[in-house]
């Protein structure tokens, strides 16, 4: 496909899915059962946390866990008591278990103590999104005792990692969305810094479309592509998430 046609297709791909619609059968359902900015940021960052796999899953284990919170996460993570750590000693999602969540819990509690919104942490480590990402992974594992085990799902550009859970977390807290659908509840990062959230499914119709020649689903095939997005919206070249992966999920393009 030449430029043009391109540019056309995920245009319009974008301006369908990015509806309130979308939210429904999407894990920003979870954030979106908030209006407390720290419940929309604990709630979507465990919501993103927990996205990959099936979607149905994602959302019911992500809504377990908020009830599990008493639907007030960040009361919860400042003020449990012994007892209700008990309580939610039983939640697990795929590889996520209680000790994850233990550990979670512990940052939150320590982070919103001292902090009013997860967005300091980000932008008190870097001016561009990969310095953020390194930053907020160094800071997320800063606390005195941390399970080996849970370093595995937080990612790092330092690793390579594409980073596709955290580009989307940003995307949700970022973004500035008359549609709706995104919160851009933060505002010290802007829009045309972020990074497009990269998994196979996105990358596999980046590829067909010829948008992306990088062979890995890496930290640099996400940049490359954002890149790439960046020539059909400068301001907000993220938006095309929607159309990448629509075309990829509902449409098996």
């Amino acid at each position: 496909m030449i430029f043009s046609e391109i540019k056309k297709l995920l245009n319009r791909k974008a301006d369908e899915y990015n509806q309130p619609s979308f939210i429904v059968n999407d894990p920003i359902s979870i954030p979106h059962l908030f209006s407390k900015k720290q419940d929309i940021e604990i709630a979507g960052f465990f919501a993103a946390i927990f996205a990959w796999g099936n979607r149905t899953t994602i959302i019911n284990k992500s809504k377990i866990l908020m009830q599990l919170m008493d639907n007030a996460p960040h009361q919860f993570c400042l003020h449990h008591t012994p007892k209700d750590l008990k309580n939610i000693l039983t939640f697990k999602h795929r590889t996520f278990n209680a000790t994850d969540l233990l550990y979670f819990i512990e940052f939150f509690k320590t982070h919103y103590t001292k902090h009013k919104s997860l967005e300091t942490v980000f932008t008190n480590n870097g001016t561009t999104i990969e310095e953020m990402l390194i930053g907020f992974h160094h800071y997320f594992f800063s606390l005195e005792h941390i399970p080996e085990r849970t370093r595995k799902h937080i990612a790092t550009p330092e690793r390579n990692s594409s980073c596709k859970r955290l580009n989307m977390y940003l995307r949700w807290m970022v973004r500035v969305d008359d549609r709706g659908v995104d919160f851009g509840i933060w505002q010290k990062i802007k829009p045309e810094q972020l990074i497009c959230p990269l998994d196979v499914h996105v990358a596999r119709v980046a590829r067909k479309l010829g948008v992306l020649k990088r062979k890995q689903n890496d930290w640099q095939a996400a940049v490359a592509l954002t890149e790439f997005l960046q020539t059909l919206d400068a301001n907000d070249p993220v938006k095309y998430d929607y159309a990448l992966f629509s075309l990829s999920i509902e449409e098996k393009f």
